[in-house]
């Protein structure tokens, strides 16, 4: 099933289906680098997706290539800041990013948001890390019935130094597959 509303949106091109995840990608003018966007049915309610996602000290779901988590500040349901460390295979150095999330729920329609950013973090880049300062990071969530949801993950990252272009596509563009994939074996309990 695709949605509709992609086909002419933001020139999002449909790339596949995969564990019923749809893959889409874009390129922006100038930029190298694309963002990749995946869509999905989760038999879950959005509140339950949504308390999910938020929750930032409920972080085991997350990749195995994050070799460091630390959280900065949390408001339940308005903001977090992380600091997170991501392993890269040799000989590329480990990339460090400091995380600005927002969230926000519209009342009317029952959508929910967590956007990502990056933002200076309080300690000066040492040369044992490559700091990533350009990432936006997109979930969205509507509700379908009070037991399915609709999420959507987008998001651009630009790891810096040392990595070519079309590298960081290829390893990149099934991240929201897998990352949904896990989304849904962690709030399904496989």
């Amino acid at each position: 099933m695709i949605f509709p509303f992609l086909t002419s949106a933001q020139n999002w091109k449909f790339i596949k289906e995969k564990h019923g995840v749809q893959l889409y990608s874009r390129h922006e003018a100038g930029k190298g680098l694309k963002y990749f966007k995946g869509i999905a049915e989760i038999q879950a309610s959005a509140d339950k997706v949504f308390a999910m996602l938020e929750n930032v000290h409920q972080t085991d779901w997350w990749t195995k290539d994050v070799t460091q988590l630390k959280v900065l500040n949390y408001e339940k349901d308005r903001l977090a800041q992380l600091y997170v460390v991501y392993r890269l295979p040799w000989p590329f150095k480990y990339r460090e990013l400091y995380i600005n999330i927002t969230a926000s729920i519209n009342p009317l329609t029952g959508e929910r948001r967590l956007t990502s950013i990056p933002f200076r973090g309080t300690s000066v880049e040492t040369r044992d890390y490559v700091r990533i300062k350009n990432f936006w990071e997109e979930y969205k969530i509507w509700p379908i019935d009070k037991n399915r949801s609709r999420l959507e993950l987008e998001f651009y990252i630009d790891p810096g130094t040392g990595l070519p272009d079309w590298l960081v596509n290829m390893v990149l563009a099934d991240s929201p597959i897998r990352i949904i994939k896990t989304i849904r074996e962690y709030l399904y309990g496989t």
